[in-house]
């Protein structure tokens, strides 16, 4: 690889990386979200969004998660 070229992969490194930390905080908000609604007290086309959002949360490695609920400074109580 020339010198340009390690320039621009460094450069695509680092918006993957600001990416990462944004979709992070997306999801660390998410799983509190979940984690806090009441699907009994939802309409039921929120419900069934939560629901949804519930199964991708819980579908994600738990690294991912962890790391996305310290990006948003979540306690979770350890089950």
């Amino acid at each position: 690889m020339n010198k340009h070229e390690v320039e621009l992969l460094s450069q695509e490194i680092e918006i993957l990386m600001s990416e990462r930390a944004y979709l992070l905080n997306v999801v660390g908000a998410a799983a509190v979200l979940v984690a806090n609604a009441n699907a009994s007290e939802l309409p039921p086309e929120t419900a069934e969004a939560a629901n949804l959002l519930s199964k991708f949360v819980n579908d994600l490695p738990e690294e991912t998660l962890k790391d996305a609920l310290d990006a948003v400074h979540a306690l979770v109580a350890n089950a």
